[in-house]
């Protein structure tokens, strides 16, 4: 006679009061020199005052042009108003930008203006603090960049830091599908800029921050009479201040990615690594 077995109890994978699994080990790197420190909030605070003053300045005239012969009458840019309209122009294209740009309300009374007051430095119109605000802390940037750049590549630093080598253009499309996916790195390459942001800090310190230097310098008429090859470079005044524009909104475009790639990778460390040099790195787990 065949006896039925007894129940026996379930199989469990792990005891009910296991404890949850410890979490990665983490370690604290020293990853920014005080230098580096120094320069990229001295850059945070006159890029902010500079950007708020020149769209005081660009207000005085609202318009972009191209080239030595470029008349005021076909501009490329423009914000401006047509009656209680704000109208801006890109090349062919119209936009109605009432509100914002062109026209827009300034204490709750309508202004026909560029940028609205709440972008510029002074927030009321006038030209003259707006270019002191300016020209003054153009020195300060471009001294304090110029500090950086020797010293970054007279220790070769820089050159270490945000250059991208050959090895990592390889992983260039591995980069920009682990961005998309917003999965960022762990352990030692957590320390490290990855190959998209050495592009684009390569970018902006040889390229576009030297380039809003010399046509900012460019537009000014006393250094055009010193140095006169600088119109001849950049195709005239009219074509450097669009120049210089442009580098602007780059500028912009960059801090934007910038922060929200701060804010994503978990601010409170990007920051503390940004003001005591201490950056915590989440160990892989084996």
């Amino acid at each position: 006679m065949i006896v039925p077995a007894m129940d026996q109890p379930a199989a469990i994978d792990a005891p009910l009061d296991a404890e949850p699994p410890a979490p990665p080990p983490r370690r604290i790197a020293y990853r920014h020199r005080l230098p580096t420190r120094l320069w990229h909030w001295v850059n945070a605070l006159t890029v902010f005052v500079m950007l708020m003053s020149g769209l005081m300045i660009f207000n005085a005239h609202p318009h972009l042009y191209w080239g030595q012969k470029s008349t005021f009458a076909d501009p490329w840019v423009s914000m401006d108003a047509q009656g209680d309209r704000g109208l801006t122009k890109v090349g062919g294209l119209v936009f109605d930008t009432t509100g914002v740009l062109g026209r827009s309300k300034v204490d709750g009374v309508w202004q026909t203006r560029g940028f609205p007051a709440w972008l510029t430095l002074p927030a009321q119109r006038n030209l003259a603090v707006g270019r002191n605000w300016h020209l003054f802390f153009a020195w300060v940037f471009a001294l304090n960049g110029l500090v950086y750049l020797v010293t970054g590549l007279a220790g070769r630093r820089l050159l270490r830091d945000a250059v991208p080598t050959k090895d990592d253009l390889k992983h260039i499309g591995k980069d920009i599908v682990d961005h998309a996916r917003l999965k960022f790195p762990k352990g030692r390459e957590a320390a490290r800029y990855q190959v998209l942001q050495r592009l684009a800090y390569s970018a902006m310190v040889f390229i576009v921050l030297p380039l809003i230097v010399l046509t900012g310098l460019t537009m000014s008429p006393g250094l055009n009479a010193a140095f006169p090859f600088m119109l001849d470079l950049f195709g005239g005044r009219q074509s450097a201040r669009t120049i210089h524009f442009l580098c602007m909104v780059l500028i912009v475009g960059f801090i934007l990615i910038h922060v929200v790639m701060v804010i994503l990778a978990g601010p409170i460390n990007q920051l503390r690594g940004m003001i005591t040099g201490k950056f915590a790195i989440e160990e892989e787990a084996p």
